[in-house]
């Protein structure tokens, strides 16, 4: 079985930075593709960006330029790495494994997933 924990959810001004880990259990982590998706409050789930088998990565357009994840696969974790962070960044940030290992940005294409991490920008 394949579990995923997050960390490193916590309240931070906004320009702020702030990097999240998430810790991958169980799997072949390597082969995987790994996505990182937010859900803010009243909001549906978003697609923040994503890093394939080869750590080619992809984001979302509304974090592009600001956000940046990288992998380490001998510590099966991956980051996500957030700078100038603004108020509209607020939301539970979730890690999601996909195991054909090619990035999606539909939510439906992952297989498993954390539990989310908390991320609160305060203006």
């Amino acid at each position: 079985q394949v579990q995923l924990v997050e960390s490193g959810g916590r309240l931070v001004q906004a320009g702020g930075s702030l990097r999240l880990s998430c810790a991958v259990s169980g799997g072949a982590f390597s082969s995987y593709a790994m996505g990182w998706f937010r859900q803010g409050p009243g909001k549906v789930r978003e697609f923040v960006g994503g890093i394939n088998r080869g750590a080619i990565t992809s984001y979302g357009d509304s974090v592009k330029g600001r956000f940046t994840i990288s992998r380490d696969n001998a510590k099966n974790t991956v980051y996500l790495q957030m700078n100038s962070l603004k108020s509209e960044d607020t939301a539970v940030y979730y890690c999601a494994v996909e195991t054909g290992g090619f990035v999606s940005i539909f939510d439906t294409n992952y297989d498993y997933w954390g539990q989310g991490t908390q991320v609160t920008v305060s203006s």
